[in-house]
């Protein structure tokens, strides 16, 4: 056996450590050749690396070069949360904010009352310790909640994607009107909603319910498609307010479907809940089995209510992280700021784009999850 001399390895690895860096520097050079070939991928790192300088010496002459302190978490469930208002953006001391309507019956003097966050009437006012909601106070000095219908933001959103909704597919039904079935498939735009609308119906809503009941769900089941889909995509605008993100949309959202499943179930389902095909000792004298299931009339809508929530919010929250740690690259210097600072914004760029697509896999998950529990409820003998 051949012995291998310590003063022998040094070399070796000096040798291998040269042929990486020279390969190292080939592919460097390579990936500079093609950038500077394709003028719009150099104009837009120009531009990003512009951008950065000119936020890093904004944020640091505003703080005298000593950085600022950002609570990621605190600003994150700022963005996040519900309001009364709709701050877009802010140039300099001037906010962009639409004050919307504030609606309330009050519980002290029965009256109606409509202000906005910008003029508050006396005896209310904004508590904190309650997620900021609107408060009134008693003849006693004691807080009341009144009864409160304002138009906050996610109000505002759903108003704007229902709107959006109803522009698009009646769009679609005046295209339709004027043709006939021997007129040419459509195309672009109108294509893209027709192959959507073909897709969910014939793949996920028609195999998963059953020949027989998937007409009755139909319509139900492509209107939630649309709506989660074309929210999901209206908060990935910048400023828009994350309304899936919400755990009280993704409940009415269950909920609905809930209702789906058990209030047009068939016997057979209703039998297997309450009187499954199980031997007799788990069901009686302890109805086990029949526990188990009623159980899952709840576990069924709450895992929906809470994957569409979680992936939403989790989503959103991840971006505006990434969007917080701009910040603290001004402690850093310009150099290690700036590399920091262009980190944050790549890898914000791949969470949009991933975000996208997860709008879309969501929004199939949950109409695909409610087809399969609908179909569940029409379940028919095993001899049919």
């Amino acid at each position: 056996m051949k012995k291998i001399k310590f003063k022998n390895i040094l070399p070796a690895i000096g040798r291998w450590f040269v042929r990486k860096m020279i390969k190292a520097k080939k592919m460097l050079l390579s990936f500079c050749c093609w950038v500077m070939r394709n003028k719009y991928v150099l104009l837009v790192a120009c531009f990003l690396l512009a951008l950065l300088f000119l936020v890093h010496v904004d944020i640091n002459k505003r703080t005298d070069g000593k950085g600022v302190s950002v609570d990621i978490p605190q600003e994150v469930m700022h963005h996040l949360a519900d309001s009364y208002d709709w701050h877009f953006t802010t140039f300099g001391e001037t906010h962009v904010t639409l004050h919307l309507p504030i609606i309330v019956k009050s519980c002290v003097d029965g009256e109606w009352h409509v202000f906005t966050s910008h003029d508050v009437p006396d005896g209310f006012y904004f508590d904190e310790n309650h997620h900021g909601k609107v408060y009134e106070r008693a003849a006693d000095g004691t807080p009341v909640k009144p009864w409160d219908f304002s138009i906050t933001k996610l109000v505002a959103q759903l108003i704007i994607v229902v709107v959006l909704l109803l522009s698009i597919f009646l769009s679609c039904a005046r295209w339709y009107k004027k043709r006939d079935e021997t007129s040419p498939a459509p195309r672009g735009f109108v294509g893209t909603i027709e192959m959507l609308v073909m897709y969910i119906h014939d793949d996920v809503i028609r195999p998963c319910v059953g020949e027989h009941q998937y007409k009755k769900y139909a319509n139900y089941l492509l209107t939630m498609f649309f709506f989660i889909f074309t929210t999901n995509l209206v908060g990935l605008i910048p400023g828009a307010a994350n309304v899936t993100g919400n755990i009280n949309v993704t409940l009415f959202l269950a909920f609905c479907t809930m209702l789906a499943i058990n209030v047009f179930a068939n016997k057979i389902y209703w039998k297997e809940i309450l009187w499954p095909d199980v031997p007799w000792w788990l069901k009686f004298p302890i109805p086990l089995m029949p526990a188990i299931e009623i159980f899952g009339i709840i576990s069924k809508p709450f895992a929906l209510m809470i994957r569409l929530f979680a992936n939403m919010m989790a989503g959103h929250a991840v971006m505006l992280s990434f969007t917080c740690v701009i910040f603290f690259g001004t402690t850093l210097g310009l150099g290690a700021g700036m590399g920091l600072n262009l980190f944050s914004v790549i890898m914000l760029l791949f969470m949009y784009a991933l975000e996208v697509l997860v709008a879309f896999v969501q929004a199939y998950v949950f109409t695909l999850l409610s087809s399969v529990f609908i179909g569940l409820a029409h379940v028919e003998h095993h001899g049919e």
